[in-house]
């Protein structure tokens, strides 16, 4: 006879360490536990067992573990990250909104960019951009049988279905969890 498998998720120190700095630093107990994997539940029981504590807020922030400079250039450097990838976007939605053809649109943002087309480039480039995309997976998610769109928000959940496992990846959702997302 075999033991049902535990559901219990054992994370190592290093991890808790990471989620008691950022519970300590006055994120939210259901952030940290939702950004690092762990229970909230286990996360209380860690905090009591431990005796975590936060600092009083007149004192002001808590200095981080590897100290104010390292901390700054760490977050320039995300910060910079996040431009170049923002930048990017941005191009490739310009290219998309005005351009002859939106091929070098990012996945999740092509229904923004079809409607878009369609409401400022007028009827004909709607048509045009259905009849030039019709045969790609993604077009029925786009335009129905007779060539209307529908609303912006059912569009992109549609299309998160249609590429459920790499929205579901994208988003690092283990395929065990929330099984009915998108």
């Amino acid at each position: 006879m075999t033991d049902a498998p535990s559901r219990r998720r054992i994370r190592p120190e290093a991890v808790w360490a990471e989620v008691r700095r950022a519970w300590e630093g006055g994120e939210t107990a259901r952030s940290v536990a939702r950004r690092y994997d762990v229970g909230v539940h286990a996360l209380w029981k860690r905090r009591e067992a431990e005796g975590w504590t936060r600092p009083d807020p007149a004192y002001g922030p808590v200095e981080p573990a590897e100290g104010w400079s390292d901390h700054a250039a760490a977050r320039w450097d995300a910060f910079e990250a996040r431009l170049a990838e923002e930048r990017d976007l941005a191009r490739a939605l310009a290219a998309g909104l005005v351009g002859r053809r939106p091929e070098d649109v990012p996945l999740w943002h092509l229904p923004f960019v079809m409607q878009w087309r369609a409401e400022h480039l007028g009827p004909g480039v709607a048509a045009d951009d259905r009849a030039r995309n019709l045969d790609q997976a993604w077009a029925a998610v786009i335009w129905d049988a007779q060539g209307r769109m529908g609303r912006l928000d059912v569009m992109t959940r549609a299309l998160a279905r249609l590429y459920r496992d790499d929205w579901r990846a994208q988003e690092k959702l283990p395929a065990w969890a929330a099984p009915d997302w998108p």
